[in-house]
């Protein structure tokens, strides 16, 4: 179907401040989709409480409100200027919540706005935590046991019923805020109070915990002829019990089957096309149990999110901006793919690299927090690195966190016993992945490990493997030493130069630079084409690497 023509002029609501679980990702998405209506000829009023973004440039949008995003503010905007339909998706839950309330006042109604790129009853489907559950029964769809409790009285019965360990998740709230773990009695009605105090609706969802249960991300587009496309499969190097913002991310999924995949992504496409008659994107998440390879839902967001700003950046697919065509009318074969310009965006992407997102905290300015992860989303942005494989993916991740680590070499943290090591991961922190290999290092086994974090053992065997280097590095002792093929080996497996020199001792990052260069050990680049370079790519961009030859022109 091509392009709507009774809709020209469309209302973007921003996500207003800068938060954590919300942050520049939607003035991104928001951008991207204001351009995009854009070349449509769609004239676009933009609503965000935040002046500090670039979706408020007057270069992006037509008409700029910066006001607060409250249903008053929207009433003023529809009085003032003609609007056609209203995209919320693109501005986070804020956005998404903020909508719903203008709907259940009649504003929308009233002024003959329509709701584009979500359906007002998938928002309810989604986000309330009882409708959620009961949708996913009636489509058959294995969830995790649990109720729903509006006061804490409610809430301690059906802790009684169901039995600990227990989540607590709050329903309408951003970024896990309320959410919290349930492992004793003692921690049950502080968990229920925080929750309900959080969730707008004054309402929880008690849920039996699957801690330890592996956790997978789905990005999906979908037109108005409900074809339905995956973007990118994230798979969460953290367990379930960690939120997604505070967990390493991978892309594509690493220990995923194919059984396994094939049934999560049916399922999925099932989902989205069950969540109302709508055009546009969402993210569904999954749990599976890594012994029996059974997945329950978790939850389903119908909008851009946080994860598809990273999913567009480590595909090449521009998500927001092929999702805010998809909302004016044209369906995924009738749009370009804009990386190939000879393809249509009716594809899947396929990577030929590996993607890793490493979350950055910052504890040490918020004096007294606990800095235990979990449910609660506790980092104020994310380092995303791209690489030929998951140890060089991993180690360049931790090269960008701007906190010292010139990759997974130890960073300036006390050293710790093995039997301090082994109690210190039983809980999740910011340096978990510093510390497993500092576990591994000091020789406990990787069954000791996945028993103590439940982090897939495939992941650990590769932090071994990257050790295995260092130790031949520390062994080799003198830069003058190393033969070609073992600098070339080391920097394929994501070494920097100041993380081979720390290793040696002996020498300065400069010169480990000379002494690689002059022995043929030179950086090359590489394409982030979409397609594996099945297709010739015209706009893409590029990631440094030492595998093959450079793709660049």
């Amino acid at each position: 179907m091509p392009l709507d023509t009774s809709i020209k002029s469309v209302l973007i609501i921003g996500s207003g401040p800068i938060v954590i679980g919300q942050a520049c990702e939607f003035d991104y998405s928001g951008s991207q989709a204001a351009r995009s209506l854009r070349e449509e000829g769609i004239k676009v009023t933009l609503i965000n409480s935040n002046p500090a973004t670039i979706m408020t440039d007057k270069l992006v949008a037509d008409n700029v409100y910066l006001l607060p995003l409250t249903p008053e503010s929207i009433e003023r905007i529809l009085e003032e200027v003609q609007i056609d339909a209203v995209l919320p998706t693109m501005g986070g839950q804020t956005a998404l919540n903020l909508s719903k309330e203008v709907e259940e006042l009649g504003i929308w109604e009233k002024f003959n706005v329509r709701l584009i790129g979500v359906d007002i009853k998938a928002i309810d489907k989604a986000e309330d935590r009882d409708l959620f559950r009961e949708w996913m029964i009636e489509m058959g769809i294995p969830v995790a046991p649990a109720r729903v409790a509006n006061s804490l009285l409610e809430g301690k019965e059906i802790a009684q019923e169901i039995g600990i360990p227990l989540v607590i998740r709050p329903s309408f709230t951003l970024g896990g805020s309320g959410g919290g773990f349930v492992k004793s009695k003692d921690e049950l009605e502080a968990a229920l109070n925080a929750g309900l105090n959080a969730s707008p609706i004054h309402e929880v969802l008690v849920e039996k915990a699957v801690l330890g249960w592996k956790e997978f991300e789905l990005e999906l587009l979908r037109d108005s002829a409900d074809n339905v496309v995956i973007i990118c499969t994230v798979e969460n190097f953290d367990p379930m019990g960690i939120h997604t913002g505070d967990s390493i991310t991978v892309a594509p999924a690493m220990t995923l089957s194919d059984t396994a995949f094939q049934l999560m992504r049916n399922t999925a496409i099932d989902m989205m096309r069950s969540l109302g008659n709508f055009a546009g994107g969402c993210n569904v998440q999954f749990a599976l149990n890594p012994e029996t390879e059974e997945i329950i839902a978790i939850e389903i967001n119908p909008r851009v999110s946080r994860s598809s700003a990273l999913a567009s950046k480590a595909t090449g697919y521009p998500i927001a901006k092929i999702a805010a065509k998809l909302a004016v009318g044209y369906n995924l074969d009738e749009l370009q793919n804009q990386i190939t310009q000879t393809t249509s965006a009716y594809f899947e992407p396929a990577l030929d690299y590996v993607i890793v997102k490493m979350p950055r905290w910052n504890f040490d300015k918020f004096k007294g927090a606990d800095d235990t992860l979990g449910l609660q989303m506790k980092s104020v942005g994310e380092v995303m690195a791209i690489g030929r494989s998951f140890p060089e993916a991993l180690q360049k991740a931790c090269q960008s966190l701007e906190n010292n680590a010139t990759g997974l070499t130890s960073i300036s943290r006390s050293k710790m016993r093995p039997e301090e090591l082994m109690e210190y991961l039983k809980r999740p922190t910011w340096d978990r992945i510093f510390r497993l290999k500092e576990a591994l290092e000091a020789g406990i086994s990787i069954k000791t490990l996945r028993e103590l974090t439940h982090i897939d053992r495939w992941f650990l065997y590769q932090i071994q493997d990257i050790i295995k280097v260092e130790q031949q590095l520390k062994a080799i002792g003198n830069l003058n030493d190393i033969q070609p093929e073992f600098m070339l080996e080391c920097k394929k497996m994501g070494f920097s130069d100041e993380q081979i020199a720390t290793v040696l001792k002996d020498c300065t990052p400069e010169q480990v630079y000379d002494y690689r260069k002059a022995n043929g050990v030179t950086r090359i680049y590489k394409m982030v084409d979409t397609c594996s370079a099945e297709f010739a790519a015209v706009t893409p961009y590029f990631y440094s690497t030492f595998e093959g030859k450079s793709e660049k022109v």
